[in-house]
């Protein structure tokens, strides 16, 4: 069963498949995790139900972004005890006089997130060395120096985390393609508000723009790819 198995229907799958859709783009050398708006305004500050979290800040997801936070966990020890890159571009506060734009105009309730909203999630929030990309529309990439740092990082595959899964993961996942990066989503480490443009959108991300996979999936594929890479290093010195 994949995530999208109750909501995609067969004859949807005849077609992608027909047109040769859904292709593994696989690993590379230098893999680097974005954990994406992984901020309390997201989950809420308390693990609660979607109806409840919303009390507290209405762009919260409730009770599926924890379970995400608590997938995105393992991930991150596994990048930090590898020492490879992790980044985290997330949404920064608004200015309501500077800021209001086509955005305010779709969801006004992001204008008004309080100072703890805006907090990294403490489970799975960055530490020193880990590069903060500021950003004020949905794809890490825009009017960010995401690719600027990637370049310099020398990584060649992204793994993408973090929400929401229509949203900012989804463009940013479109255009880390566009760069020619390799991209993996562990799927339970991805979180929207909507079961059902979640489910959708993994399927057609992992159809044209990125490998889809379980959590501990991603993880194997990390490490085989990691140590992979030194092992043909060694081997050529």
């Amino acid at each position: 069963m994949r995530p999208w198995s109750s909501v995609i229907t067969e004859e949807e799958e005849r077609r992608y498949e027909a047109a040769g859709f859904g292709r593994s783009g696989g690993v590379g050398v230098r893999p680097a995790l974005l954990i994406i708006d992984v901020q309390y305004r997201t989950v809420g500050t308390r693990r609660l139900p979607y109806w409840d979290a919303i009390t507290e800040y209405p762009t919260a997801c409730g009770d599926v972004g924890w379970a995400a936070v608590d997938h995105i966990a393992p991930l991150l020890a596994e990048f930090r005890r590898l020492g490879l890159p992790v980044l985290y571009p997330h949404v920064a506060p608004k200015n309501a006089d500077t800021d209001s734009g086509r955005l305010a105009e779709k969801v006004p309730s992001i204008m008004t997130i309080d100072a703890k909203g805006y907090e990294f999630v403490a489970e799975v929030a960055p530490r020193k060395g880990d590069v903060l990309l500021p950003k004020k529309h949905p794809s890490a990439f825009f009017g960010t120096p995401l690719v600027s740092h990637l370049i310099d990082l020398g990584a060649d595959t992204l793994f993408v985390t973090g929400c929401t899964t229509s949203g900012c993961v989804r463009s940013s996942v479109s255009d880390a393609f566009a760069y020619n990066f390799k991209v993996i989503v562990p799927q339970e480490c991805v979180y929207d508000r909507s079961p059902t443009s979640h489910a959708a959108n993994l399927w057609d991300m992992n159809a044209k723009y990125a490998d889809v996979m379980p959590t501990a999936d991603a993880i194997s594929a990390l490490q085989k790819a990691v140590t992979g890479s030194g092992a043909s290093r060694a081997a050529g010195e």
